[in-house]
């Protein structure tokens, strides 16, 4: 399953649970964005010819990131570019999630094990403002339907 996570006609982030499974390639992003994602499914065989990627310039203006849960189970938190929260949801093993836009926190569910993809170099603190997280009585989990 994919799932899009969009408020106010704004794309926050793409989720891809574990279940998804599609023959072939299936791209999850649009051209213009600065991390693409995508999911691979070939049989046995099957051959992706050797290359290398040509030198190209691209301006960056915001930092993209995408997380692989190996292990465990994290709540991912949402919030708007304006730091407003707006949902949740729950990601598990084999779950994967490109934050594109907008705020996002995370509480640790059950032990984690995750890799954490997303564009460099690393400026430090001017990288991100922190802010203070929704509080548990007001947290909304979406349960998506599979």
């Amino acid at each position: 399953m994919k799932i899009d996570v969009i408020h106010n006609n704004v794309h926050l982030a793409v989720i891809i649970k574990d279940s998804y499974s599609k023959e072939g390639v299936s791209f999850f992003t649009s051209d213009e964005l600065s991390q693409q994602l995508a999911y691979m499914k070939h049989s046995s065989g099957k051959e992706i010819l050797p290359h290398v990627h040509n030198s190209v310039i691209r301006n960056i203006q915001t930092t993209q990131e995408v997380l692989i849960i190996k292990r465990g189970k994290l709540r991912v938190d949402f919030y708007d570019n304006d730091k407003l929260y707006i949902k949740s949801y729950v990601l598990e093993k084999g779950d994967v999630v490109l934050l594109i836009q907008g705020g996002h926190g995370f509480h640790v569910l059950e032990d984690i094990e995750m890799v954490e993809v997303k564009q460099g170099p690393y400026v430090g603190d001017n990288d991100k403002i922190r802010f203070q997280s929704v509080t548990d009585k007001n947290i909304k989990i979406v349960e998506e339907l599979l």
